[in-house]
């Protein structure tokens, strides 16, 4: 019986990784290092209004980022071109999120197709750096996320 219930537990902790991954490819732990710099313009702070990460306000609350629409933070001002991504159907994910941080406005116009620019200038030179700061992200949203 005590060998059956090792077993289980064994098969379990190495799945739940595999599990993870449906919505990052990341390292979440060197994303959140890397989180440091977003958290200028960016907070973490869940639907009660609880502090994840204390941080800035220019941009969005990147709480529950994964598989949300593009521009739909009640009460946040978006760029227009970022409005019509969301419009045009942009839900977040990691190959969105990732082309998206490294270079917003061109990845906008691409997406788009319509001349324009965001209002995010920061860009995540490194893709690793991008991947890892959504695995993060990913890990530090709702459950339903994971």
């Amino acid at each position: 019986m005590q060998f059956k219930f090792l077993t289980i537990l064994a098969a379990t902790a190495v799945a739940t990784p595999v599990l993870a991954d449906d919505h990052a490819s990341g390292d979440a732990e060197a994303g959140e290092k890397t989180f440091r710099q977003c958290k200028a313009c960016h907070m973490i702070a869940d639907d009660d209004g609880n502090n994840i990460v204390r941080g800035g306000r220019v941009g969005p609350n990147l709480y529950g980022v994964v598989g949300r629409a593009a521009g739909s933070v009640e009460d946040f001002r978006y760029s227009g071109l970022l409005e019509t991504a969301g419009e045009q159907g942009l839900e977040w994910d990691e190959e969105s999120f990732v082309g998206y941080v490294q270079d917003p406005t061109g990845w906008l116009q691409d997406y788009t197709g319509e001349d324009g620019r965001g209002k995010m200038s920061y860009q995540v030179r490194k893709e690793e750096d991008a991947v890892n700061v959504w695995a993060y992200l990913a890990s530090v949203g709702p459950d339903e996320a994971m």
